[in-house]
């Protein structure tokens, strides 16, 4: 199964192509904008930016105009929207999902989607030679992305996305920590890393004593 991203717009609307009997079709995400979009081997036309329950979907088996919205129910931690829709021109059914693209704004001021294996990729190098299983990072991944979804703008800084990774990242691995904030804070000197355990170590201190 292969899956596209066209990444315009604020929302993405993911068509998963299985039917009722459990045939797996191509798969295909397009932006909930208004436009149309061919992915793979289906259609979706949304009419508005939020997409959803009056969004135009194309069935993605015979291409009909039209769809309707059978079932809605909130998924990934109420990030997403999972939709069940009925062709009424062939009669199969198939799931969309829409979640809402975050942005992360660049020095450059290029803006490029959030990506958690980019957290992941980072967070990686830092932890080399650590007792940081992938778990644990897919976990810091995820609570850095709440984090700033939980800002509630499209858009973000790529250093409030640094800044987000230091705090759990200090509670997984403080030697890990040392050497992403090392990097993030641009550390020049011993002294920088010095402030940066004493207040490593202050941190610790209120952490035991609440």
């Amino acid at each position: 199964m292969t899956t596209r991203r066209v990444t315009a717009g604020q929302n993405v609307c993911r068509t998963s192509g299985l039917d009722g009997g459990g045939l797996v079709r191509p798969s295909f995400q397009d932006v909930t904008a208004l436009r149309t979009a061919q992915v793979g081997s289906g259609w979706l036309e949304a009419s508005s930016c939020g997409g959803g329950e009056g969004a135009v979907m194309h069935c993605p088996f015979c291409r009909h105009p039209d769809s309707r919205v059978v079932d809605s129910r909130e998924a990934d931690e109420g990030q997403a929207i999972r939709r069940r829709r009925s062709c009424p021109e062939c009669g199969r059914r198939f799931t969309t999902v829409e979640t809402a693209v975050l942005a992360v704004v660049k020095r450059s001021g290029v803006t490029e989607p959030f990506s958690r294996e980019k957290v992941i990729s980072g967070v990686r190098r830092a932890c080399q030679g650590r007792a940081v299983d992938d778990d644990a990072l897919n976990l810091l991944a995820q609570q850095v992305e709440d984090t700033v979804r939980a800002a509630g703008s499209p858009e973000i800084p790529s250093h409030e996305v640094g800044l987000a990774i230091l705090g759990p990242l200090r509670e997984l691995d403080e030697v890990a920590y040392l050497r992403f904030a090392s990097v993030y804070r641009s550390f020049s000197s011993a002294e920088d890393f010095e402030r940066e355990i004493e207040a490593l170590r202050a941190h610790r201190a209120v952490g035991t004593s609440g």
